[in-house]
This record gives structure tokens, sequence and C-alpha cells, in this order.
């Protein structure tokens, strides 16, 4: 049955696919960041390598990069999407802040400890690209990234909080509509960290496609309201992280991906793509939309690849 699954899923990932070649007018690009200053996945190259493996099927091009400098202006705008997978921490004030605790000993914890995961610079240039119509995709601990950073939580949708331990669990989908979740089976048994979060991403507007289904798993005790059903997935017409009267693309959110075996599962990744796509056809970049202020205007055009 799970090879059925997995081929019925991959099916649908080809045409998707194939549906979204004839409304795009060039190859659409994605900076891939991958970036930690906290936990680090061991997945993150697995990652990597299935969603650039994904490329040709969906007409899309991953530049991936752990490399802050790449979010400048210039660089952003040559991009359709940006996708935050499993990075972790904060940013330049928050860290400036907490390695002078460490400097005056009233924190003991190693000063290496404080990496940044985007500094300030790299945050104005990355919410100017989002106020332009730059469209963001965020999978599994991208929620627990910039915790300090109100806008980024509202792009997100909600901050991560607490996971219990990694277990097999059942994930309900709420909406089976959805290009993300229209292959999914409408119970979905994944082995994966159930995400809780500091708030309800519906309070900004966001919709909640999965629902993890607490009675399938040791849940541990939640200490924040994240709203009913349990949010594990969801997206953003318009994302909220913009400043007023700016130009908002759309959002994708997935907590799950914890795992090497995930990232190499094709329903999962059905999932994601369905999502990254989804987002990419908001209609407000170059891809899609000649009139876009971002995005790739043609092949070969824009500025050098963003990949390490």
């Amino acid at each position: 049955m799970a090879v059925v699954r997995s081929f019925l899923a991959l099916s649908l990932v080809l045409s998707n696919g194939l549906t979204l070649f004839a409304q795009q007018q060039s190859t659409a690009r994605i900076l891939l960041y991958t970036a930690t200053a906290d936990f680090r996945h061991d997945s993150i190259p697995t990652a990597i390598e299935a969603l650039k493996n994904q490329s040709s099927t969906y007409n899309v091009e991953f530049d991936a990069t752990e490399d802050k400098s790449k979010f400048s202006d210039e660089n952003l705008a040559n991009y359709d999407g940006i996708i935050f997978v499993s990075t972790t921490g904060e940013s330049e004030s928050f860290y400036l802040t907490q390695y002078h605790k460490v400097l005056r000993g009233n924190w003991n914890v190693d000063p290496a400890r404080f990496l940044l995961v985007l500094d300030n610079s790299g945050k104005t240039a990355f919410r100017d690209y989002l106020d332009k119509g730059g469209n963001f995709i965020a999978v599994h601990s991208a929620s627990d990234s910039l915790r300090n950073t109100t806008w980024f939580g509202d792009e997100v949708g909600a901050f991560f909080d607490y996971h219990p331990a990694l277990q097999n669990a059942t994930v309900d989908v709420t909406d089976a509509s959805h290009p993300s979740t229209d292959m999914l089976p409408s119970q979905w048994h994944v082995q994966d960290e159930m995400y809780n979060f500091k708030s309800d991403p519906r309070s900004v507007g966001a919709v909640v496609i999965l629902s993890a289904n607490e009675s399938s798993y040791i849940t541990g005790l939640a200490t924040f309201n994240q709203g009913t059903p349990h949010p594990t997935a969801w997206y953003q017409e318009h994302g909220a992280g913009v400043d007023a009267g700016g130009t908002a693309g759309r959002s994708f959110y997935t907590s799950l991906g914890h795992l090497n075996e995930t990232w190499m599962d094709n329903l999962f990744l059905a999932h994601v793509m369905g999502g990254v796509m989804w987002s990419l056809q908001a209609n407000t970049t170059k891809a899609f939309n000649s009139s876009g202020l971002v995005g790739s205007a043609a092949s070969g055009s824009g500025s050098s690849s963003g990949s390490d």
C-alpha cells in the first residue's frame, strides 16, 4: 500500500508540475537557505539534495546557500521565492546583547555559540524583498529562527515553542484542496516531531491545512494558546510579514521534516513542493508576471548564482 501511495504521489507531482509550466514565463528561481545559529539538523544536506532533484520536474532552480551576504537587495531581486529549511537561531542585534552578557560574566555560555543566522542588513533586505511581492516558504525549524523579529514570525505564521519526543504520529488533513495536501491520505501516518507554537497562526490570517492528531502520540504540556485544531502546516494568501503598503506575496509553512528519511519520502516531497509551487503562483514575481518587481525575468538573466 505504501508503494502505491508513493506512486500516486509521484504521479500528482508530475501532473501538477507540468500544469504549472504553461503558466510560467521563465524558470522560477528560489533561494534555499539553511544557515543555523543554534541546533543543526543532520538532515539538511539530504533536504538540499532532495529539493534540487525536483528542479526539472517543476521548472524551478534552487540556489542553496548559508552565506548571509546573499541577503542583499541586488541578489534577492533575482528570486521568485525564498525557502528557509531547518534554519535555527536569532539575528545580530539579539546575539550581540547576549554576547555582551557573556563578556560581563553574567551567562556561562561559550561565546563561539553566538553565530548569526541572518544579520541586520540581511533582515532589512529580506523584508524589502517581501514588500516587493517576494514569496516565502518555511520548513520545520524555520519557525525557530529570528525569534525576536516580530515581522518574521508573522511571515512564517507563528514561532516554535517546543516539541515532544520524536515518535510516530497521525497528521490529519484539514484542507484536502490545497496543492500541498491533495495527494495526502486524510490521516497521514508519520514519524516526526509534532511542533507546538507560541501563537495561533490563524491570528495573522493563516489557513491551517494539516493538524497533529493529539490522540495519536504523547503530547507534553502546551504553554501557549496555538488554537484548535493543532496547527502543523498552513498557508497565507498574503504574507503577514510585509510593511504597511507593501505588496505581499504568498507564504507557506510546514513543521514536518526532521529526519533524513522524511526527505527521501516521495509523499513528503510532494507535500513540500506543492507548497512551494502554490507560493510561486502568487503572480507577484517575474517568472509568472512580467510586471513583478523581483524574480527571474528570463532564462540566464540576473546576477550570478546564489549557491555556495
